[in-house]
Protein backbone atom coordinates (compact mmCIF):
# COMPACT_ATOMS: atom_id res chain seq x y z
CA UNK A 1 0.00 0.00 0.00
CA UNK A 2 0.99 3.37 -0.85
CA UNK A 3 2.52 6.00 2.31
CA UNK A 4 -0.93 7.44 3.56
CA UNK A 5 -0.37 10.58 5.79
CA UNK A 6 2.37 12.91 6.85
CA UNK A 7 4.99 13.05 9.44
CA UNK A 8 4.13 16.50 11.30
CA UNK A 9 0.51 17.31 12.47
CA UNK A 10 -0.59 19.92 14.24
CA UNK A 11 -2.88 20.51 16.62
CA UNK A 12 -3.65 24.10 17.74
CA UNK A 13 -6.62 23.95 19.71
CA UNK A 14 -6.71 21.69 22.75
CA UNK A 15 -8.46 21.71 25.95
CA UNK A 16 -9.14 18.90 28.30
CA UNK A 17 -12.91 19.81 29.61
CA UNK A 18 -13.30 19.41 33.32
CA UNK A 19 -15.09 19.02 35.59
CA UNK A 20 -17.08 16.37 34.65
CA UNK A 21 -20.24 14.99 34.50
CA UNK A 22 -21.01 10.91 34.80
CA UNK A 23 -19.68 8.13 35.13
CA UNK A 24 -15.87 7.33 35.12
CA UNK A 25 -14.61 6.50 33.01
CA UNK A 26 -17.36 6.60 30.25
CA UNK A 27 -18.73 9.96 30.67
CA UNK A 28 -15.39 11.88 31.66
CA UNK A 29 -14.34 14.71 29.31
CA UNK A 30 -10.98 13.92 27.26
CA UNK A 31 -9.39 15.15 24.01
CA UNK A 32 -8.40 12.14 22.09
CA UNK A 33 -5.64 11.62 19.23
CA UNK A 34 -7.05 9.09 16.98
CA UNK A 35 -3.53 7.71 15.02
CA UNK A 36 -3.82 5.69 11.22
CA UNK A 37 -1.06 4.54 10.78
CA UNK A 38 -0.90 2.30 7.19
CA UNK A 39 3.06 1.53 6.62
CA UNK A 40 4.55 -1.49 6.80
CA UNK A 41 6.86 -0.36 9.66
CA UNK A 42 6.06 0.57 13.49
CA UNK A 43 5.36 4.24 14.03
CA UNK A 44 6.69 5.89 17.25
CA UNK A 45 4.90 8.71 17.32
CA UNK A 46 5.94 12.29 19.33
CA UNK A 47 3.92 14.47 20.64
CA UNK A 48 5.04 17.65 22.12
CA UNK A 49 2.54 19.58 23.91
CA UNK A 50 2.42 23.92 24.18
CA UNK A 51 1.17 26.17 26.52
CA UNK A 52 0.31 29.70 26.48
CA UNK A 53 1.91 30.27 29.61
CA UNK A 54 4.31 27.30 29.99
CA UNK A 55 7.26 26.18 28.23
CA UNK A 56 6.38 23.20 26.01
CA UNK A 57 6.30 19.78 27.51
CA UNK A 58 7.52 16.24 25.72
CA UNK A 59 8.07 14.44 24.26
CA UNK A 60 4.73 11.64 24.81
CA UNK A 61 5.49 8.65 23.03
CA UNK A 62 2.56 6.58 21.39
CA UNK A 63 4.10 3.86 19.37
CA UNK A 64 1.53 2.64 16.48
CA UNK A 65 1.63 -0.74 14.93
CA UNK A 66 2.11 -1.46 11.32
CA UNK A 67 -1.22 -1.36 9.78
CA UNK A 68 -3.13 -0.57 13.18
CA UNK A 69 -4.59 2.80 14.42
CA UNK A 70 -4.32 3.85 18.55
CA UNK A 71 -6.73 5.58 19.75
CA UNK A 72 -5.53 7.89 22.93
CA UNK A 73 -6.50 9.59 25.67
CA UNK A 74 -4.73 12.91 26.41
CA UNK A 75 -5.13 12.91 29.81
CA UNK A 76 -4.09 9.95 29.75
CA UNK A 77 -0.11 10.56 29.30
CA UNK A 78 1.64 11.41 32.19
CA UNK A 79 5.13 10.74 31.48
CA UNK A 80 6.87 13.44 31.17
CA UNK A 81 3.89 14.97 32.92
CA UNK A 82 0.35 15.55 33.15
CA UNK A 83 -1.25 17.26 30.69
CA UNK A 84 -2.92 20.41 32.12
CA UNK A 85 -6.83 20.08 32.54
CA UNK A 86 -9.44 23.02 31.88
CA UNK A 87 -6.10 24.89 29.89
CA UNK A 88 -5.65 25.79 26.07
CA UNK A 89 -3.03 24.23 24.91
CA UNK A 90 -1.64 22.83 21.52
CA UNK A 91 0.34 19.78 19.92
CA UNK A 92 2.57 19.16 17.51
CA UNK A 93 2.69 15.29 16.45
CA UNK A 94 5.71 13.71 14.79
CA UNK A 95 6.47 10.56 13.15
CA UNK A 96 9.23 8.56 11.47
CA UNK A 97 6.37 7.40 8.87
CA UNK A 98 3.68 8.87 7.16
CA UNK A 99 0.67 8.75 9.44
CA UNK A 100 -3.14 10.60 9.63
CA UNK A 101 -3.80 11.93 12.84
CA UNK A 102 -7.72 13.12 14.05
CA UNK A 103 -8.68 15.03 16.59
CA UNK A 104 -11.83 14.34 19.10
CA UNK A 105 -13.23 16.33 22.09
CA UNK A 106 -15.77 15.21 24.74
CA UNK A 107 -17.10 17.18 26.53
CA UNK A 108 -19.44 16.99 29.68
CA UNK A 109 -18.99 19.90 31.86
CA UNK A 110 -22.82 20.36 31.94
CA UNK A 111 -24.76 18.03 33.90
CA UNK A 112 -26.85 15.75 31.65
CA UNK A 113 -25.24 16.78 28.29
CA UNK A 114 -22.44 15.11 26.19
CA UNK A 115 -20.93 17.06 23.21
CA UNK A 116 -18.41 15.53 21.19
CA UNK A 117 -16.07 17.16 18.25
CA UNK A 118 -13.49 15.99 16.09
CA UNK A 119 -11.41 17.29 13.15
CA UNK A 120 -8.48 15.89 11.25
CA UNK A 121 -5.30 17.51 12.15
CA UNK A 122 -3.48 19.78 10.52
CA UNK A 123 -1.06 17.93 8.02
CA UNK A 124 1.86 20.49 8.11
Amino acid sequence: MPDIGRRVWVIPGGRIPFPAHGAEPEFAGFDQLCVLNATDETAEVRVDVYYEDAEPVGPYLIPVGARRIRQVRLNDLIDPEAIRLDRPYGCLVRSPVPVVVQFLRQDTRLPGALGLATTLAYPA
